[in-house]
């Protein structure tokens, strides 16, 4: 009989960590929306071009879009 309360501990304690676990997975997805909704989204058309000492555009890489 002794091992029937062990598991029932091990079974309510695994339970309660992945309730845990999933408060706060969620806690942290409503804060990605929030921050989300905060910050206005950045288009693909609003590439910075940048220029050189001379006033000539630089050369896009990669990274600029």
């Amino acid at each position: 009989m002794a091992g029937n309360a062990r598991t029932t501990f091990t079974k309510r304690s695994k339970e309660r960590a992945r309730q845990e676990k999933r408060a706060d997975k969620t806690q942290k997805m409503e804060q990605r929306k929030q921050q989300k909704q905060l910050e206005p989204a950045k288009s693909p058309s609003e590439t910075v071009i940048q220029y050189d000492e001379d006033g000539q555009p630089l050369p896009l890489a990669f990274d600029d879009f």
